[in-house]
C-alpha cells in the first residue's frame, strides 16, 4: 500500500469513527463537511442522492445512517477532494508525530459541535482584535502550542507540520508576547487557522496583524497569564 493510500485509508477510518461514536451523527458529518468546504448538493451528487438526504441527517430529521451509508458519505468527501486537488488530504498527512505532539502540544481537542470565532472567543475571554469581521468564521477544535518550544526547538519540517493540523482549528499560542515570531511562523506554512489566540500577549506586534489583515486570519488576545488557568478554562467551557 503506497503512503498515498494509507492517508486516505486513516482519514477515513478517523471520520467514520467519529460519526459512529458520536450521539450526533449528523452534526459529525456536517462538521467534515465544512472542513472539506464540500456543499450538500455536491456531495449529494457524487453519492447520486437527493441533497434533503444530506440535510435531513445533519438537522436530525432522520436517524444516524448505518455503516453503508457512512462509508458512502466519506468516500464521497474524500473522492471530491481528490478532484479538487486533494488539499485537506494533504493537510492530514501531515499531521505531527507523536515526538512533536508531546514536546510542542499542551492541549488538543476536537468540538462535538462547531462554534463561531465569537462565541469561541467569548467563552476564553479572548478579545478579537484583527479581522473581527469574520467572527461567525466556523472552528472545529482547538490546539494550543508552547510558541517557545515550536519556534525555538523545532526543525522547520516539523514546524510546517505542526501548524499544518491548524486548518478550520483555533490555534492558541502560549507565551505569544507580541505574536510576531508566531505569525510569521504560520504564514510559512501557507496554512490558514480559523483563529489565532494569543496568551499573555501585552501588545500585538504591527507585522503579526498586518499578517492577520493579509491573509484573513483572525487574531484574539487573551489577558491568561498563566498557560495552566487557560487550559483548565477551556476544558470547562469547552
Amino acid at each position: 500500500m503506497d503512503s498515498e493510500t494509507l492517508v486516505k485509508e486513516n482519514l477515513s477510518k478517523r471520520i467514520a469513527g467519529e460519526i459512529v461514536l458520536s450521539e450526533d451523527a449528523g452534526k459529525i458529518i456536517q462538521k467534515w463537511r465544512n472542513i472539506f468546504k464540500i456543499p450538500q448538493r455536491k456531495l449529494a451528487d457524487e453519492m447520486k442522492i437527493m441533497p434533503s438526504v444530506i440535510s435531513d441527517y445533519e438537522n436530525g430529521r432522520r436517524k444516524s445512517p448505518g455503516i453503508k451509508v457512512i462509508k458512502r458519505i466519506v468516500e464521497g468527501m474524500i473522492r471530491l477532494d481528490e478532484k479538487a486537488g486533494g488539499k485537506i488530504i494533504k493537510e492530514f498527512s501531515e499531521y505531527p508525530t507523536k515526538a512533536v505532539l508531546s514536546d510542542a502540544i499542551i492541549d488538543i481537542k476536537e468540538f462535538g459541535t462547531p462554534l463561531t470565532v465569537g462565541e469561541f472567543c467569548k467563552k476564553i475571554n479572548a478579545k478579537l482584535v484583527v479581522r473581527p469581521d469574520l467572527e461567525n468564521n466556523k472552528i472545529y477544535g482547538y490546539t494550543i502550542i508552547d510558541s517557545l518550544k515550536a519556534i525555538v526547538d523545532l526543525p522547520p519540517l516539523e514546524m510546517v507540520k505542526l501548524y499544518g493540523y491548524s486548518s478550520g482549528r483555533a490555534l492558541i499560542f502560549s507565551k505569544a508576547r507580541s505574536g510576531r515570531s508566531s505569525m510569521v511562523a504560520l504564514k510559512v506554512t501557507n496554512l490558514r487557522p480559523g483563529v489565532v489566540v494569543l496568551q499573555n500577549s501585552k501588545e500585538i506586534d504591527d507585522l503579526a496583524r498586518r499578517i492577520g489583515e493579509n491573509e484573513s486570519i483572525p487574531i484574539a488576545s487573551t489577558k491568561i497569564k498563566d498557560v495552566d488557568v487557560l487550559v483548565a478554562t477551556m476544558k470547562r467551557e469547552l
